[in-house]
């Protein structure tokens, strides 16, 4: 639909979701027209169809679609609207693709106010227009008080690999290399913290971005010597490296000191009860690399903005029980296992 076909503007500073903006008529065309039209603004939203059509460069399509149902809706460092921009996109990312194209649909809770809408819809509009991947398709739908806690939204991305690039979780081999981005904690402590009501010295900010640019230039410093990479959201890093494990049949060990850690986001964790190790991220990756590749791939991301405090912090070993074990900082040694819930529900 066309922003231009209704002239009558939404009441934003004032007005709330009411189950006419998902019926399908003339609210519905004010709400899509002025509010997500105008967030997300492209050609491609402006032809006013119900689905895109678009243009992509040759070779191997990527394809990912996630949901976010994080609670608060805002949060140090970020909002539901960029979190899904840049979870969709980092999960395209890690298949060493390039994002290219991004649908967003909306479960909208009757009562929401519709200057919270705004204000998601134009975080996540700024978060597409600074990746470089826009919005280019979604729907929304609206149900009654008490059924979606605000917002509910979900994503599809797709993108496009590079000729000969194959990373899968299946190809950690003994002797690969660990490597993590920066630090991790930072998203989960920060949600957390927000819900708790809870205050530090130092404010523990989300590391929700958008990893694209700093994959590329691991995928011109590593080539080949890549094997696979994930971005350690739910479970973190602890369940990240099971899942890696058990899919390549390897184990892996590494290092507590290796592993970075802010003091303040350690601090938040012994306060709050919760490990590290299993805390979710939004702005870091884990990758796994070939020995002889592990040094350049490293250099390069810690030339990178988002891989500044990037760090190889352990390596893959032959384990038939594939297990994740960790060095602790006294010299002992513990399991580092899969939790058997959440540490932290609604986090992203």
């Amino acid at each position: 639909m066309s922003p231009k076909a209704y002239r009558r503007k939404l009441d934003i500073r004032n007005g709330r979701v009411d189950l006419s903006h998902g019926a399908g008529g003339r609210a519905m065309a004010q709400l899509v027209a002025d509010l997500f039209h105008e967030a997300f603004d492209n050609d491609w939203l402006r032809r006013g169809n119900d689905q895109a059509a678009f243009d992509v460069a040759q070779g191997r399509m990527v394809m990912t679609t996630d949901s976010y149902v994080v609670s608060p809706l805002f949060f140090l460092g970020g909002d539901i609207g960029s979190l899904a921009v840049h979870g969709t996109i980092n999960d395209v990312a890690m298949a060493g693709a390039q994002p290219l194209y991004l649908s967003a649909s909306f479960i909208l809770e009757e009562g929401l106010a519709l200057a919270e809408l705004k204000r998601i819809a134009d975080s996540m509009g700024a978060a597409a227009r600074a990746a470089g991947v826009p919005i280019v398709t979604g729907d929304t739908k609206v149900v009654e008080r008490g059924k979606a806690d605000g917002v509910f939204i979900s994503t599809t991305g797709i993108g496009v690999v590079p000729p000969g690039l194959d990373l899968s979780a299946e190809k950690a081999l003994p002797g690969d290399r660990v490597i993590l981005s920066g630090t991790i904690g930072d998203h989960g402590v920060a949600v957390m913290s927000k819900r708790q009501n809870l205050s530090f010295e130092t404010e523990i900010i989300s590391d929700s971005a958008a990893l694209h640019g700093l994959v590329a230039t691991m995928v011109t410093a590593g080539g080949q010597g890549l094997r696979v990479m994930r971005d350690p959201t739910r479970g973190g890093l602890g369940a990240t490296l099971n899942e890696l494990a058990q899919q390549s049949g390897v184990g892996f060990r590494i290092a507590e000191e290796a592993v970075p850690v802010k003091p303040e986001v350690t601090a938040a964790c012994e306060l709050l009860g919760l490990d590290p190790l299993h805390v979710a991220n939004e702005g870091k990756l884990v990758a796994v690399v070939a020995p002889e590749s592990a040094e350049a791939v490293l250099a390069a991301m810690r030339a990178h903005p988002l891989g500044c405090a990037a760090a190889i912090i352990g390596e893959a070993v032959a384990d038939e029980n594939r297990f994740v074990e960790m060095t602790t900082g006294f010299g002992g040694g513990r399991i580092v296992d899969w939790l058997s819930g959440e540490q932290l529900p609604r986090i992203c």
